[in-house]
């Protein structure tokens, strides 16, 4: 596997406790994220809460980091990423925040140092945009939102 530099900046020394982003087996292809609360957060039942992480990066053009939920969260305590995946762009150089979704029926919470997403460095690709007045057909069409398991 290819290693690409990433340079990753701590905000402040308050959480220098809380690991920076890393890789939990050789064979991860997501990094575990960390929440930066001084104690804990709660997520409400049904409820959106933004979570700082205390970090900055520095992602090489050509490349995003797409922010993904934790399985364990997810399977055992119904936790997402509420735009999963998120995209963190390559110029972006603020707070990488966690937009968590309490999708249970019971309060959640969020304690120092949990690990509660995933972020996973992919390669991007810009587009020449070509306005056309045809596209070519397919067998498929204009058929969307479950066409194609009508067969």
């Amino acid at each position: 596997m290819e290693k690409i530099e990433l340079k990753i900046k701590r905000l402040s020394e308050e959480f220098l406790d809380i690991a920076l982003p890393s890789y939990s087996t050789e064979g991860s292809s997501g990094m575990d994220i960390r929440a930066t609360v001084e104690n804990e957060e709660i997520i409400s039942a049904g409820k959106v809460k933004l979570i700082p992480t205390n970090i900055a990066v520095e992602i090489p053009k050509g490349f995003e980091i797409q922010v993904r939920p934790r399985s364990g969260l997810a399977a055992k305590h119904g936790i997402g990423v509420l735009n999963s995946p998120g995209t963190i762009d390559s110029d972006y150089r603020g707070e990488v925040k966690i937009i968590l979704f309490n999708f249970s029926d019971k309060d959640f919470v969020i304690k120092r140092g949990d690990r509660i997403a995933q972020l996973v460095l992919a390669k991007t690709y810009s587009a020449n945009i070509i306005e056309s007045t045809e596209l070519v057909e397919t067998e498929r069409g204009a058929g969307g939102f479950g066409h194609t398991g009508n067969k």
